[in-house]
């Protein structure tokens, strides 16, 4: 017999990604359409967005929660980060957020977590909905960092290159959110995300190289020439001590492998000599 209690919103739900045309972003969009969820895209610069077909994008700031409300009209599923405007500064926002979204009829919320307590994380969790925290180590897209240096020079210049890091594919961190906003199990769950192995800055340079077909050399910098260069390269001087103290002392959570994207998604974490493969072309 048909369930005539059905609400168009659970029949045909739509899932609003914030923070959508990020390298994280693009991800859960990503991993939304290919569950067959219809996806909503939130951006300041539509124009610019360049999704795929059957994604719809809307106008939308975060640091603005009035602009959220046509934007969040139908949705039953919120993907969020902790960071807004073109600063990327931490959010104040997010009373004003969950509360709008709470009246639109929203049940589920993932926010990807920015490396410790914010004011929006806060406010998902003392929200009232059924919230999801993501807390990816770093991306295996960061070393696109390395893009330039090795392609024009074959050459990786970076400190510390023996610290061992737990990097997680970023099409891994996207799945676990869309299973989180698509399935019921995950509410109230703090989801700590890592690849499937802790590789040192040597084998993942070793990794390029080998993806790519050519050599490169790895130059160790000291700390003061990586200060140096991250100076040079605009980085206000308290991203630069995070940064280097994040490296030198990674911290166990950093660098130690866990089983969450098997475990949540049912496949298997994705390897970074997989990612390299697939990111070959940008350091040839």
């Amino acid at each position: 017999m048909t369930n005539t209690n059905t609400t168009a919103a659970e029949a045909h739900p739509i899932h609003l990604v914030s923070g959508a045309t990020g390298t994280v972003g693009r991800e859960v969009v990503r991993e939304l359409l290919e569950r067959g969820q219809r996806v909503r895209a939130l951006t300041r610069d539509p124009a610019k967005a360049g999704f795929p077909e059957g994604v719809e994008t809307v106008r939308g700031d975060l640091t603005d929660p009035a602009s959220l409300k046509d934007a969040l009209a139908g949705v039953t599923g919120l993907h969020l980060i902790t960071f807004g405007g073109a600063a990327f500064q931490p959010l104040e926002t997010g009373p004003e957020i969950i509360r709008t979204a709470r009246d639109a009829g929203v049940r589920r919320v993932t926010v990807l977590n920015g490396g410790g307590p914010t004011p929006l994380e806060d406010a998902v969790r003392a929200g009232g909905l059924d919230w999801t925290v993501l807390m990816p180590v770093e991306f295996m897209a960061n070393a696109l960092e390395w893009a330039e240096e090795a392609r024009t020079r074959d050459t990786v210049r970076a400190p510390f290159v023996d610290r061992l890091s737990a990097l997680v594919h970023e099409g891994d961190i996207g799945a676990v959110a869309a299973v989180a906003l698509t399935e019921e199990g995950h509410a109230g769950k703090e989801y700590l995300i890592t690849g499937p192995q802790a590789l040192t800055v040597r084998e993942k340079v070793a990794a390029i190289a080998g993806a790519r077909g050519r050599d490169i050399e790895l130059v160790e910098l000291s700390e003061e020439e990586a200060a140096e260069r991250m100076r040079a390269e605009g980085q206000d001087e308290y991203t630069i001590a995070w940064l280097l103290d994040v490296y030198k002392n990674t911290p166990p959570e950093g660098r130690t492998v866990v089983d969450t994207v098997q475990r949540v998604t049912g496949r298997p974490a994705r390897s970074f000599a997989a990612w390299a493969e697939a990111h070959a072309p940008a350091f040839r």
